[in-house]
């Protein structure tokens, strides 16, 4: 029998892959945006006919863009930790189980790559309101029976992403004609890059995939920094513009990183497909199509 799957946040860029791909899959979905109220206090429970049976909740909706963080935590907080524990009452009250997907929470690494037992440390007001929320999950499974499965996911990228995240606003510039150069803050920090087809597959995973409170990293396994970035999209656009970097160093920055997705892998059979020269290629394709 098809499941039926809520999504919080399923008009976002996560949210529309994974909404396309699970009903591919044959899956009955339902959404929760921003349309449809504030997740911090609003009734979800309020948006469905009472005949609607949902099993389990992807829990994706959250401010996401780090730098306004710290302009602005307070909604940060209000919006991705209250709001997780709307969603984790919703749960009880339905009884069904929930994906909380969440980013990067390990700050400065201690060791490389990086597991799930290395420390937590977060270090922007955005990364500390989802470990909170993430908190706030595993409090919810061990204290009120629930079962919660929680990605922690490495640097996102894909076709339809915002332009104020990194990768777009390189393919931008570079394929911009009007552009005679490519400017960037910071060449040299490394991160792993996660095409958003891979993200949606790992997501899709969890459904029904374990019980109590469950852990994975969700990433490649290799790292590339802004540098490198520049130059795939540049031969792939076959342009060879200056690249230009104002050496400015973002606060509470991390130089490298990369996941161990060795447990994701071995319990959920996820599998990374896509390099990143593929999905650049792809991005790139797309926007030279429309």
């Amino acid at each position: 029998m098809s499941k039926n799957i809520l999504i919080t946040g399923g008009d976002g860029f996560v949210g529309r892959h994974l909404l396309s791909y699970l009903e591919n899959q044959k899956f009955k979905i339902f959404t929760c945006d921003i349309s449809d109220g504030d997740i911090s206090c609003d009734d979800i429970s309020a948006i469905f006919n009472e005949d609607i049976r949902i099993d389990h909740v992807i829990h994706l909706a959250a401010k996401t863009f780090v730098p306004e963080s710290w302009e602005d935590p307070f909604s940060f907080y209000k919006t991705n930790f209250m709001g997780t524990i709307n969603i984790l009452e919703f749960c009880k009250k339905h009884e069904c189980s929930m994906t909380y997907v969440n980013t990067y929470v390990y700050g400065d690494p201690e060791y490389l790559p990086i597991d799930e037992k290395h420390n937590i440390a977060p270090n922007t007001p955005y990364n500390h309101s989802k470990v909170l929320a993430e908190e706030a999950c595993e409090f919810y499974c061990q204290y009120m029976g629930l079962d919660v499965t929680v990605l922690r996911v490495f640097n996102v990228f894909g076709v339809g992403q915002g332009r104020r995240f990194l990768i777009p606003q390189i393919i931008a510039d570079v394929l911009d004609s009007n552009k005679s150069k490519i400017e960037v803050k910071n060449l040299a920090p490394k991160r792993d890059y996660i095409y958003i087809d891979d993200l949606v597959k790992a997501i899709a995973l969890t459904i029904g995939s374990g019980d109590k409170f469950n852990v994975y990293n969700i990433g490649t396994g290799k790292s590339y920094s802004v540098n490198d970035i520049i130059e795939i999209v540049q031969s792939i656009a076959e342009t060879n513009k200056p690249i230009i970097s104002t050496n400015q160093v973002r606060k509470n920055e991390v130089m490298d990183v990369y996941a161990d997705i060795s447990k994701a892998k071995k319990d959920l059979g996820f599998e990374p497909a896509t390099t990143l020269e593929a999905g650049l290629r792809e991005i790139i394709k797309t926007i030279k199509c429309v």
